[in-house]
C-alpha cells in the first residue's frame, strides 16, 4: 500500500501529508551465491534468464540482468560467476530483482571484508547502495521499498523524510514476529500468470504526476495509505480492506491498465466477498493480493481458485512472512 510514493519526485512535493509506503516481506527468498570463473569475466545466470557473460568494460546494464552486472562494475569485481536463485515466479512483481540486488551487494561486501578490502555494510546501507545503483542504470526513477524489505524482513511502515539533515525514511513496526502466523490466515496472494513491466507503468505516473496531472489523486492515496495501517494496528481488517479499495479505485482511475483482465476479475470478486485486493508492485501483470477478515479471506479462496484456473501458469502462491531479511553466509 502506497507504493511509487516511495519515490522522490513524489514524496518531496507531498511531504506536507506525510507520505508512507506499507509492505510485507514474503518468505519466497532470493540467493545469490558467487564463485571464481574465468578471468576479466563476469557471468550472471538467473532462473527465466539466459545465462550470459561479458568482460567488465563492455557489460551491458540495460540488459535484462543489467542491475547485477551494475552492481558488480561497482564493486570492480571481475572473474566471478553470480547465480540467483529466486522463490518467486520471474517478473511477478515481488521485487526480486531488488532482492536479488540487495542479496548481490551483501555478498560483495561480505567477500571484500573478509579479504581486508572493506568493512561489511550494514542492512540499511546494503539497502541504501542496492537502491543507488538500481536508480543509476534504470533510466526511470526507483522506489526504496523493496530494498528495505528484503533487508530487514517483517511487516512494517516506512515514512520517506527528505534525508537533507537526517534520514531519508523512518521505519515503524506494524506487527511483531508473534502475531505474524495469526496475520498470514487474513492474507492472499495470486500469480496472474504473466509477468508485468514495472517501468511501464511506473514511468506513466512519473510523467503525470510531473506534469501536473493527478496531484490531489496523490494526497488521497496517502491519506488511503494512513488509514490502512491505523487499521491494521487495530487490527481492524474489515476497515484495511475498504481503505485498500479505496487507494486501489484511485490507481485504475489514472492507468486503467494497472489491472490485466484476470486482475479485474481478481479484485472485482475481492469486493463481492468483502476483502480488499490490490497489485504488487506497478502492476500491469505479475501478482495480486488481498487482505480481509479470516471467514471473508476463506470464501475468497476458493473464487480465486476458480478464476485462476481459466490461465495456463496463474496459480495461488503460499503467503509466509519472512521474519530474518537478508541472510549472509
Amino acid at each position: 500500500m502506497g507504493g511509487t510514493l516511495d519515490i522522490s519526485s513524489f514524496h518531496y512535493p507531498l511531504r506536507h501529508f506525510s507520505p508512507c509506503t506499507f509492505n510485507i516481506a514474503l518468505d519466497m527468498r532470493t540467493r545469490v551465491c558467487l564463485s571464481a570463473y574465468n578471468k576479466g569475466m563476469v557471468k550472471v545466470s538467473s532462473k527465466g534468464f539466459k545465462s550470459v557473460e561479458y568482460s567488465l568494460d563492455t557489460v551491458p546494464f540495460d540488459h535484462p540482468l543489467g542491475l547485477m552486472f551494475a552492481i558488480a562494475a561497482y564493486f570492480g569485481v571481475q572473474g566471478v560467476h553470480i547465480q540467483i536463485e529466486s522463490s518467486s515466479p520471474p517478473r511477478s512483481a515481488l521485487g526480486g530483482s531488488s532482492s536479488a540486488a540487495v542479496a548481490l551487494v551483501a555478498a560483495f561486501s561480505r567477500v571484500f571484508e573478509k579479504t581486508g578490502a572493506g568493512s561489511l555494510l550494514s542492512r540499511k546501507h546494503t539497502a541504501m547502495l542496492a537502491h543507488a545503483i538500481e536508480g543509476s542504470v534504470a533510466g526511470v526513477p526507483c522506489g526504496l521499498q523493496d530494498q528495505l524489505a528484503a533487508a530487514h524482513g517483517g511487516v512494517n511502515v516506512w515514512y520517506w523524510l527528505d534525508g537533507i539533515k537526517g534520514p531519508c525514511f523512518k521505519k515503524k513496526t506494524v506487527y511483531q514476529k508473534k502475531f505474524f502466523k495469526n496475520f498470514e490466515k487474513h492474507l492472499l496472494l495470486a500469480y496472474c500468470g504473466i509477468p508485468h513491466v514495472s517501468k511501464d507503468i511506473n514511468g506513466k505516473w512519473v510523467s503525470q504526476f510531473l506534469s501536473g496531472r493527478y496531484r490531489k489523486l496523490w494526497a488521497e492515496i496517502i491519506a488511503y495509505t494512513h488509514r490502512f495501517v491505523d487499521a491494521l494496528i487495530r487490527r481492524d481488517f474489515k476497515y484495511a480492506a475498504e481503505s485498500m479499495n479505496g487507494e486501489m479505485a484511485l490507481r485504475k482511475k489514472m492507468t486503467p491498465e494497472v489491472l490485466d483482465s484476470m486482475g479485474e476479475k481478481l479484485v472485482d470478486s475481492a469486493v463481492e466477498n468483502n476483502c480488499g485486493a490490490r497489485f504488487t508492485g506497478a502492476g500491469g501483470g505479475g501478482c495480486i493480493w488481498a487482505i480481509g477478515e479470516i471467514e471473508d479471506i476463506a470464501g475468497l479462496e476458493k473464487d480465486w481458485e476458480s478464476i485462476l484456473s481459466e490461465r495456463k501458469k496463474s496459480c495461488m502462491l503460499d503467503v509466509r512472512i519472512d521474519s530474518k531479511g537478508l541472510l549472509v553466509t
